[in-house]
């Protein structure tokens, strides 16, 4: 599979419009696939003073398209960024796992029965741990 394309999409706007850390209110946005290759979800937190947990987290989803090349959820998202007056932006530069839930979608401790390719591998870097 190759790797997509997200010069000219929506997430080249964000970062273009940053100011950078430390800035609020700011924003978080990390990209989720079922493996390394597409990512089948992007979550996007608010936070609008220094806090552990964001005042809003909003998901996206799409089991045809790759999240990151997706205009719609690419319009929702600037919009949500606007309507909040985010100055601060960080995004994620790969998936960093799983679009599903552990202790929701599938029991703590074990790995997700729908994504075996995260199943014993580092979500952030992507080789395997055990």
């Amino acid at each position: 599979m190759g790797r997509i394309r997200i010069s000219k999409t929506w997430v080249k706007k964000v970062a273009r419009k940053n100011k950078g850390a430390g800035y609020f209110p700011a924003a978080t946005i990390a990209f989720y696939g079922p493996d390394a290759g597409r990512a089948s979800k992007v979550a996007v937190g608010i936070f609008l003073q220094k806090s552990d947990d964001p005042a809003l987290l909003e998901k996206w989803y799409s089991d045809e398209t790759d999240v990151r090349a997706d205009e719609d959820i690419g319009r929702d998202i600037l919009e949500l960024l606007k309507s909040h007056a985010v100055t601060s932006c960080i995004v994620t530069d790969r998936i960093i796992g799983c679009p599903h839930e552990e202790g929701i979608d599938y029991p703590e401790g074990k790995p997700c029965p729908q994504c075996p390719f995260w199943a014993g591998r580092d979500r952030f870097i992507h080789e395997r741990i055990q």
